[in-house]
Parts: structure tokens; sequence; C-alpha cells
């Protein structure tokens, strides 16, 4: 059971990724650039922790539903991916 703003909701599926950075200022830039996404969820279906444990970040999803789990983790996948890829061409330069 997972208690939030909208009541008792029954998990159904849920995840969790560790994903290990090089550098403690990537992780920093990444999470607080996820911290928007995880404040205003587009949905009600999924909800989504991140937190930072050493030089990692957790990603932890919980969904009502495997499509629903599987929608959030890839979006904040993709996210990640993202920002990872804005780093790199900025250290380029």
């Amino acid at each position: 059971m997972f208690i939030s703003r909208f009541g008792a909701i029954a998990v159904k599926a849920k995840a969790n990724i560790r994903l290990k950075f090089s550098s403690e200022k990537k992780l920093k830039t990444v999470l607080n650039s996820l911290k928007p996404e995880v404040n205003s969820a587009a949905t009600t279906r999924a909800r989504t922790l991140l937190r930072k444990e050493d030089r990692s970040l957790v990603l932890r999803v919980e969904a009502d539903d495997t499509v629903a789990l599987r929608a959030s983790l890839n979006a904040y996948l993709r996210w990640i991916n993202s920002i990872l890829n804005v780093l790199e061409v900025l250290e380029a330069r």
C-alpha cells in the first residue's frame, strides 16, 4: 500500500534502479534537473522517488500497473540520458 496525497493506492508494480555516476557534479546536475518532474507528476498512476546514495542515483517507481511502470521508467531514463548527453557536449567545448 502506498499513501499519497490522493489517498491509499495499491501498488501492483515497482522498480528500483541504481545508476552510478563518474562524478558528484553530474549526479547533482541530474538530480536537480529531475526534481520538477518528481514534484509535479503527469499522472496519478505512478509515483517516483529520486535519491542520492554516495555517487549513485536511486530511481524508485511504484505504479498501479505495468503499463504505467514502463512509461515512467522510459521517461525518466530518457531524461537522464538526455541530461548526460548535454553535459557531454558542454564538457567537450
